[in-house]
C-alpha cells in the first residue's frame, strides 16, 4: 500500500510537470522534495514496523540459535510445568469456600435440626472445609473425641489433595536452569574443541560456541522464573486454604460441644 502511494504521487507530479513546460525549474526541486518525504515515510514506518515484530523475531531466532536439544528440553520443562501449576491453581480456586457463611449455615442447621440436617448443608457445599465439617459431625454422635480425631486426620487427606503434584513445579523450577547450565559447559567444551582442532586462539572460532551456551542459561532461567511465581502463588494459597481448615476445625468442636450441652439440658 506504501509502495502505490508513493507511485501515485510520483506519477502526479511528474503529468504535472510535462503539462507546464515553462514551469520545469519550479517543479523539479519541488518533485524531489515530495520523493525524498515519500521515502523518509516509508523507512520511518519500516522502522516502526521492525520494532513492533522485533521481540517475536528476535526470541524465535534466539531460540533456534540455543539449539535443539537442550532448548527443547527447557521448553518442555515449562510447559509441563505451567501446565500442573494451572490445573493446581483451577482446583484451588473451586475449593476456596466462604468459610464464615458455612459454619453459621452450620450451626443453624445443628441447632433448628440436628446433626443430620448440618450433615445436608455440608453435602451440598464444595470444598475441604465442607468436608472436614462432615466427617466431624459424622462422628459427633460417638464422643467429641471421636468428631475431633475424625478433624484432625481428614484434615491430613485434605491437605494432601491440596498439594498434589506441586512438588512437580518445583522440580522444574530446579530443573531448568540446571539444563541450562548444561548446555552452557557443553557448548563451551565445544569451543574449547575448536580451538584445539584449529591450533589458534581466534575469536571467531569460539565467539558463536560461546553465545550459543549461554542462550541456554538465559531462557532455563527465564523458565525458572516464570514457574517460580506460580509456584508462589499456589503455595500461597494452599496456605490460605489450611487456615481455613484449622480455624473451621475448632469452630466445628465448640458447636458439637455447645449442641451436646443443651441437649443434656
Amino acid at each position: 500500500m506504501k509502495r502505490l502511494f508513493s507511485t501515485l504521487v510520483i506519477a502526479s507530479v511528474m503529468l504535472f510537470g510535462a503539462a507546464n513546460v515553462n514551469a520545469t525549474n519550479f517543479v523539479s526541486p519541488q518533485l524531489d522534495n515530495i520523493v525524498n518525504f515519500v521515502q523518509d515515510e516509508e523507512a520511518a514506518l519500516d522502522v516502526q514496523e521492525e520494532e513492533e515484530l522485533g521481540f517475536h523475531q528476535e526470541l524465535k531466532k534466539r531460540f533456534i540459535e540455543g539449539g535443539p536439544g537442550f532448548m527443547g528440553i527447557v521448553l518442555l520443562c515449562l510447559i509441563l510445568g505451567l501446565a500442573i501449576a494451572i490445573e493446581r491453581i483451577i482446583f484451588l480456586n473451586l475449593s476456596t469456600t466462604n468459610t464464615k457463611k458455612l459454619a453459621q449455615d452450620v450451626e443453624d442447621a445443628l441447632n433448628s435440626g440436628g446433626i443430620e440436617a448440618a450433615k445436608e448443608v455440608c453435602r451440598n457445599t464444595k470444598g475441604p472445609v465442607a468436608s472436614i465439617y462432615y466427617q466431624g459431625l459424622d462422628r459427633a454422635d460417638e464422643s467429641i473425641e471421636a468428631a475431633e480425631k475424625a478433624v484432625v486426620a481428614y484434615g491430613g487427606v485434605q491437605m494432601g489433595q491440596l498439594e498434589k503434584n506441586v512438588s512437580w513445579v518445583s522440580l522444574f523450577i530446579a530443573l531448568a536452569p540446571m539444563l541450562g547450565f548444561m548446555g552452557t559447559v557443553i557448548g563451551m567444551i565445544q569451543a574449547f574443541d575448536r580451538i584445539e582442532a584449529a591450533g589458534d586462539m581466534q575469536p571467531s572460532l569460539v565467539a558463536g560456541g560461546i553465545k550459543v551456551a549461554l542462550l541456554t542459561t538465559v531462557f532455563g532461567l527465564i523458565v525458572a522464573i516464570i514457574l517460580q511465581i506460580f509456584y508462589n502463588y499456589i503455595i500461597a494459597k494452599i496456605d490460605s486454604i489450611v487456615n481455613d481448615m484449622e480455624d473451621a476445625s475448632i469452630i466445628l468442636i465448640d458447636m458439637l460441644v455447645d449442641y451436646k450441652n443443651k441437649k443434656r439440658i
